[in-house]
């Protein structure tokens, strides 16, 4: 197949990256790795034009897992700070680019202060079209935990029974309900996992690995992506056949 009937039968519509690599660029250069971090946050800026100039709808960020409070305590601090200054530095830019960012997992070690901080941002940018979804303090393995613990929780107050639990109806309870699940995921800095990001949605996502580190993930890199996406034919468990003359 070729990449123009690739694209009229599945657009790129929702990427997810996972943002790895800012502690060995900032190394490579004798700085902190906050200084590191600072260089990707930045970068998430020069990626967002080039999202919305490919027809792409939402980018999933993983900025910040839950295991990476066993992190040095420094470097948790200086990670919580900048994500802070992000969102009082970038949430007018955002409203203003026409961006919808949501914060995505749990708050609960989250400051007052910065809790505050995430609600203001997501109501500001609320009116956006390209969505922002940031990952802080998230895992998939929890995210499908909760999710099982409201469907529980269901299913003993009455509102759900358990013949009705299927595919379809568990993906109401993820974060955001009605959320596309990730046509490409793309990891910088030659990992090749996904390191319990988005376990339950990318079960057909596109994988794409890359040795750039994300703070040289640039714009030629992500168009790179973007091309490498459409060369393939995907087929989501049916034989090539089978799936082509589903779609005429």
């Amino acid at each position: 197949m070729n990449s123009k009937a690739q694209t009229a039968l599945h657009p790129l519509k929702h990427v997810a990256i996972i943002m790895d690599g800012n502690n060995r660029w900032a190394k490579q250069r004798g700085l902190s790795g906050v200084a590191g971090h600072k260089a990707g946050a930045e970068r998430i800026r020069d990626l967002l034009p080039t999202a919305r100039n490919q027809g792409i709808e939402t980018v999933s960020l993983f900025a910040f897992s839950s295991e990476n409070w066993n992190r040095p305590s420094l470097e948790v601090r200086g990670l919580m700070s900048l994500f802070s200054t992000y969102l009082k530095q970038e949430a007018k830019l955002l409203r203003d680019d026409s961006i919808r960012l949501r914060v995505i997992g749990s708050r609960e070690r989250f400051s007052d202060r910065l809790n505050r901080q995430i609600v203001d941002a997501e109501k500001l940018t609320q009116s956006g079209v390209l969505n922002l979804h940031l990952y802080v303090d998230y895992g998939g393995r929890w995210e499908i935990a909760q999710a099982a613990k409201k469907m529980a929780e269901n299913i003993e107050d009455g509102s759900l029974e358990s013949k009705d639990i299927c595919a379809e109806s568990i993906d109401s309870y993820f974060s955001i309900e009605g959320l596309s699940a990730p046509d490409l995921c793309i990891r910088t800095a030659g990992e090749q996992r996904i390191s319990n990001f988005m376990l339950w949605q990318m079960a057909y996502a596109e994988l794409y690995f890359t040795d750039c580190y994300w703070p040289d993930f640039d714009q030629n890199a992500f168009e790179s992506a973007i091309e490498d996406y459409y060369s393939r034919q995907r087929r989501f468990g049916a034989r090539s056949s089978d799936h082509q003359s589903n779609n005429k």
